[in-house]
């Protein structure tokens, strides 16, 4: 088994994939300390940087770094959701009535996915990302459009785009939840303490999926099980929780405002070069 994995690629292709796994891990770990951002937003493009750098077939690149990203979320959001419920920044009546439609867009997701080229995938991303750039770097702190959420059935239709977006993405739904909620008017802390399980109703489902959508495809990466590369798993997983508290102490010692501005240019200048990589 291992051998088949790995035919077909030289040892100093092997070292590079396990050094951008690596980094990849640091850098998520980082960011998600520094700017309390999920992973997924990290680890999708540079991950799909560092496939492409490694001659990593088109077709299937963006499919690997989405089915890689949401099978690294879960351990994450299965602890963080577990530290927010203890601190009562869990809503799980939210998680009743939202859980059934984000796990509807999920499934919807799952199922487009397995259609799409690896194109209109890195499209769907850049897109999204450019959006969440925007409200990174322009939206006011604590500005809301309402007291609450909508009612029955918008409440339901905004959970199953979150579930399906976020699956397509690669992310774990904190990226969009968090300002969704926000926006209608919930306290920071227990929108993000909800987001984190979210981040796991999204995420299981999700790398199963592609995970079976990517079963016998050919031109993955070595170590790939479907679309889900387990170098990846072993690699950027513990780098990620290594990191991420260092990246929390260095966040107390500069300016938050200002790392949220420079990451979300850094999503600007990831998007624009994967919508150029697409012309």
């Amino acid at each position: 088994m291992i051998v088949e994995l790995l035919s077909g690629h030289s040892v100093g292709w092997l070292a590079g994939l396990v050094v951008a796994l690596l980094a990849t891990g640091i850098i998520a770990g980082l960011l998600a300390g520094l700017l309390g951002v999920g992973g997924g937003i990290v680890v999708v493009p540079v991950l799909y940087h560092l496939f492409t750098l490694l001659g990593v077939d088109e077709s299937v690149k963006m499919h690997v770094a989405v089915g890689t990203s949401l099978a690294t979320i879960i351990p994450a959001s299965i602890m963080s959701s577990r530290a927010h419920a203890r601190k009562g920044n869990l809503d799980v009546s939210l998680l009743r009535t939202w859980g059934p439609a984000l796990l509807v867009g999920v499934l919807i997701g799952i199922a487009i996915s397995g259609y799409l080229r690896g194109t209109t995938l890195t499209a769907i991303f850049a897109v999204v990302a450019l959006l969440v750039a925007a409200n990174m770097a322009f939206r006011s702190k604590g500005l809301a459009l309402t007291d609450d959420l909508p009612p029955t059935p918008f409440k339901q239709i905004i959970g199953t785009l979150v579930g399906g977006f976020s699956t397509l993405m690669g992310i774990g739904g904190g990226t969009l939840s968090v300002p969704l909620l926000t926006a209608f008017g919930y306290p920071i802390h227990r929108a993000v303490g909800t987001a984190a399980a979210i981040g796991m109703v999204i995420s299981l489902p999700g790398a199963i999926g592609f995970l079976i959508n990517g079963l016998g495809v050919p031109n993955r990466p070595p170590m790939s099980l479907g679309y889900i590369n387990l170098a990846g798993l072993a690699l950027i997983v513990p780098m990620t929780m290594m990191m991420a508290p260092i990246g929390a102490r260095i966040a107390h010692a500069v300016n938050a405002n200002r790392l949220r501005q420079v990451f979300a240019f850094f999503l600007f200048l990831t998007s624009l070069r994967m919508l150029y990589g697409l012309l």
